[in-house]
Formats: structure tokens, sequence, C-alpha cells
């Protein structure tokens, strides 16, 4: 029978130590504050930007939303951007993501000062995730992964790891936190020839593509552990994940229900993450 890795069970685990940092922090004058920059109202997000909040209430940091309406410019998400940079008050942001097709992502990535960019996109962070160094803070998704997989104990040394998705987002960042605790990491991708001949052979698959019922009975196999990173819709209109749950849950050994699994960790994290930036501690 599998072990259901709960990323609730993760969340409760690691909210006393948070709500004893805001605390202290507040004893000091201090009140830690997450910003959300949200452009429009997209269903995705909305959600998000709830769990966040009651995450960061729940851990006792402030949480200030900036909503732009749908149809905004560019430059009037910039001005937003330089809004929280300047206000000192704020001590980590958000910013959701994709952006419209004509907005320049690496543009606004690099409005936000990494001082604050909590969540991990700015060039800064990414740079301190790939070379190792201690600038800026992972992607919290990513770093929820590892979260859950030391919560339940679960190896990672020598272990071969397939990640199907290469984004900058949740990808290529989850591989580089994989390379740092030395597992042997391939990243799948749309050109990727056989996905199946990948995911046979791994001891640990992360699921981070965004595409319902990618990862099917006849991937896997006993023994494995399932990360399923994806958000997608049902036809009815439930949550679900990238992975065929219902067939594949019995066969493998351990793995993340959708939802109730990695988002839990992933809002835990950036409540986390925003301690740091109030503590003034780099994190990656």
């Amino acid at each position: 029978m599998h072990t259901l890795l709960s990323g609730k069970d993760v969340a409760t685990d690691l909210l006393p130590s948070l709500q004893a940092r805001a605390l202290a922090l507040k004893e000091k004058g201090i009140t830690p504050t997450l910003a959300t920059i949200r452009l429009g109202s997209r269903i995705s997000d909305v959600r998000y930007e709830k769990s966040a909040q009651k995450r960061c209430e729940k851990a006792g940091i402030a949480f200030q939303p900036f909503v732009l309406p749908e149809g905004s410019s560019q430059n009037e998400l910039l001005q937003t951007i330089r809004k929280v940079n300047q206000d000192l008050s704020i001590h980590g942001c958000l910013i959701f993501r994709p952006f419209p097709p004509d907005f320049d992502d690496a543009l606004i990535r690099a409005a936000l000062s990494p001082e604050k960019d909590v969540d991990g996109i700015t060039d800064v962070s990414l740079a301190g995730l790939f070379t190792g160094t201690k600038t800026g803070y992972a992607p919290c998704t990513a770093a929820a992964c590892m979260a859950i997989l030391d919560h339940y104990r679960i190896p990672v040394q020598g272990k071969d790891v397939v990640i199907i998705g290469a984004s900058l987002v949740i990808g290529r960042p989850v591989a580089m936190e994989f390379l740092k605790r030395e597992a042997t990491v391939s990243i799948c991708h749309i050109r990727t020839r056989s996905v199946k001949a990948y995911t046979e052979k791994a001891d640990i698959i992360v699921a981070a593509a965004g595409c319902r019922n990618l990862i099917t009975a006849d991937m896997v196999k006993p023994g494995q552990v399932i990360l399923d990173v994806g958000i997608n819709t049902t036809p009815d209109g439930d949550l679900c994940g990238d992975v065929d749950f219902t067939n594949v849950a019995p066969i493998v050994d351990a793995i993340t229900p959708v939802p109730g699994g990695i988002g839990s960790v992933t809002t835990t994290i950036l409540a986390q993450h925003v301690l740091d930036a109030a503590e003034g501690i780099p994190t990656v």
C-alpha cells in the first residue's frame, strides 16, 4: 500500500516555528509583511493568493494584496512593483505569472528588488540557486518538494530523479535542489521522445508539466516516489495534478495528492521566506 505524502501534515509541523519567529520580530517592533501583485482574476492565481493569505495569517505575517484590473498595462504593473520596492514595511513580494503575451517577462522580473523576491523569480535569486551561493531565495515550489521529502525521511542522495517539465518556475529550480543533494537528475520536456523510458527507471518522479493524466500506470513501478506539482482542472471542475492518481497510487510506494500535497507546503515555504527577509537571512 502506498504512503500518502500529505503536504498538510508537513505544513502543520512547520507552523509553530514560523509563529515563534514572527512573534520574536514583532517584539522588536517589526511586523513581517508579504505583498502580492496580481493582474486580473485568473482562477489559479486567486486560489493561490487566498491560500497564501491564510497561511501567512496563521504564521503571524501581515498580508497586503495589490490587484490590478484585467487589461492593465505593463507600465502600471511596473509602477506597482516600484511602490512595493519602496515600501520599507513590506519584506517580501509574490508576483503572479504568467503575464499577458505582450508583456516583457524579463523586464518585469528584473524590476522587483531581489531582497523582496521571496519566490525566487529574479535573476539574482536564480543565480544563487544555480551557483550554490547564498543570494536570494529558491522558488517556493521547488523548496516545498524538498521539504516534503525531508519530512517523510525519503533519501535523495544517489537516487535517480526524473523531472517532467523544464520551466524556470519549477522544473529547472527543483533539478538544482536535487543536484545539491547529489542525486542524478534527468529533465524531460516537450521534445523528449519517450518520457516513459525515463520514468520507468526512476527512483523519484517530479511531475510539473501542467498536463492532466500525463503520468499513467504503465509509466511507473513499485518502489517509486512521486511528487505531483501539477495543478489542473477536471471536466467536473475539481482540482487534479499531472498524475493519474487513482491508477498510479496503488503501484508506487509514495505519492503526493492534489490538492493537499505540494501546494500546502509551498505557501508555508513562502511564509518562511518572508520571515527570512524580515530577519535579513538569505536562504539559497
